[in-house]
């Protein structure tokens, strides 16, 4: 294996793992699904570009927001934590709910320019009923702006180590 393989993949774990030591922590939500993307991303390419850091940021920010918006006015109270019956409103309001989120998600993210695909699951993540309430889509908005900073304070400790930016250095 080469080093960036390796380096990538324990790179993602350790920006995963501040998040699961706070969630463990707090008995929060600080872990969801789309982090994974998004860690991945951000270990594989650790360049320190602020403008990637904002645009992590900001998608998955406007996919909260999107999916907040749309399960409040679409499905509130139903929730996909089991199989709707088929055919049942609670099923299409979710469904409704998932589709404007995903539609407000990407319109978002190409108007701002802060395309982040894992963003896309955030929304449908809200817009499900999985994590639905304003202190939950906050708690996922804190949760991206530790991986951010956490990911931006590693690149400059290894700037400051190294000597060279992290993108400079071959990674052979």
């Amino acid at each position: 294996m080469r080093r960036h393989e390796v380096g990538t993949s324990l790179y993602a774990g350790v920006l995963f793992v501040v998040l699961g030591g706070i969630a463990w922590a707090t008995g929060q939500p600080f872990v969801f699904p789309s982090l994974g993307p998004s860690a991945f991303v951000l270990a594989f390419e650790r360049d320190g570009d602020w403008n990637r850091s904002t645009r992590v940021v900001a998608s998955h920010l406007i996919g909260g927001v999107a999916g907040l918006a749309a399960y409040t006015l679409l499905a509130s109270g139903v929730s996909l934590t089991a199989d709707p019956a088929a055919f049942s409103s609670g099923g299409l309001h979710l469904v409704a709910s998932a589709t404007l989120s995903l539609v407000v998600t990407s319109w978002g993210m190409i108007a701002t320019d802060t395309i982040h695909a894992p963003a896309c699951a955030t929304t449908l993540i809200v817009s499900l009923g999985l994590l639905s309430t304003p202190p939950e889509v906050a708690v996922i908005a804190a949760s991206i702006v530790v991986l951010v900073a956490f990911h931006q304070a590693v690149l400059s400790l290894v700037h400051r180590v190294v000597g060279t930016p992290p993108a400079a250095r071959a990674d052979g």
